[in-house]
């Protein structure tokens, strides 16, 4: 799957993960060594997350329903827990620097789309 910023016209992540099951959500990016750019993780569902026991900090934007970005935390570092969002129902995890790069703003619509090769 791949995620793309509709309001920016831009793809956030080429290859993103969908995890629905809440083992996958539970283990998130846990064991990684990085986040490569082009890769992201969606959790669903979802409004708050945590980098204890990362070893790299990731950038953490939290969709509605919709897919709307209703809050953004660039460059999360190890060790840390972010708010509960209380509208989010997703969470999107992107390598840092991600959203800077994209421009991505609250109120952004994203769309979730199969890739085909």
């Amino acid at each position: 799957m791949e995620i793309y910023n509709i309001t920016r016209q831009v793809v956030l992540a080429q290859e993103v993960q969908v995890a629905l099951r809440f083992s996958k959500r539970l283990k998130g990016l846990l064991g990684e060594r990085s986040l490569p750019v082009g890769k992201g993780l969606l959790l669903k569902p979802c409004n708050a997350v945590h980098s204890w026991f990362m070893s790299f900090p990731f950038d953490v934007v939290f969709l509605d329903e919709n897919l709307v970005i209703v809050y953004i935390i660039e460059a999360l570092p190890p060790f840390r827990f972010s708010p509960v969002i209380r509208e989010a129902r997703a969470v999107l995890e992107l390598p840092a620097g991600i959203v800077r790069w994209s421009e991505s703003r609250v109120g952004d619509r994203l769309s979730l789309r199969a890739r085909f090769s």
